[in-house]
């Protein structure tokens, strides 16, 4: 149950277009969802995408962080995966959920199954929104030197993408946290 120092949002109004339903965030989740949505809508205007790429990329950024507010528990019963830590599973969840309803473009699924850890098999759909995440202006630390990486994504998509892979990563070993299978892969993929 929401409390007034979690304001998450069990239940959001269908009539919120950036969201489904089922969707379970707070307002602060729901802001960083519409800046990342925005900013791939940018890129693929800027890189005149197709009609059915843009909706993808669109859709992607919606659906993210649907779960990313949702109880543990919950996530724990849709994604019983004991290898994936907790801050990972939102994702796998929303895939998992958007696939019970019925969607079936398996870029837009795998793009949000592993969007925080990074996938080697993505597309550009997957690589855009792990950049997207990473990259959108409301997150406070390096402010410009992201600003100038994502004002480059249409003129180096590959190369803004390699940064962006280590960056995330150089984080993740300063932090002392574990980098995963998945996320090494893709390293080594992209180097």
């Amino acid at each position: 149950m929401p409390t007034a120092a979690d304001p998450t949002s069990r239940e959001v109004a269908s009539s919120d277009p950036l969201l489904p339903p089922w969707a379970q965030v707070g307002e602060r989740r729901r802001a960083h969802i519409a800046r990342v949505t925005s900013l791939l809508d940018r890129w693929s205007d800027a890189l005149h995408l197709t009609p059915a790429e843009r909706q993808v990329w669109h859709d992607a950024g919606r659906y993210h962080d649907a779960l990313r507010d949702a109880p543990l528990e919950q996530l724990r019963l849709a994604v019983p995966d004991p290898s994936l830590p907790d801050s990972v599973l939102h994702g796998p969840a929303a895939a998992l959920r958007l696939a019970a309803e019925g969607e079936s473009r398996p870029e837009l699924l795998e793009a949000i199954r592993w969007h925080t850890l990074g996938n080697p098999e993505w597309g550009r759909v997957g690589r855009a929104l792990f950049m997207a995440d990473y990259l959108e202006p409301g997150r406070p630390f390096s402010q410009a030197d992201r600003a100038f990486l994502a004002s480059h994504v249409p003129l180096d998509f590959d190369g803004v993408f390699r940064q962006v892979v280590r960056q995330r990563i150089e984080w993740t070993l300063r932090e002392g946290k574990t980098i995963f299978p998945e996320t090494a892969a893709l390293w080594n993929r992209v180097r």
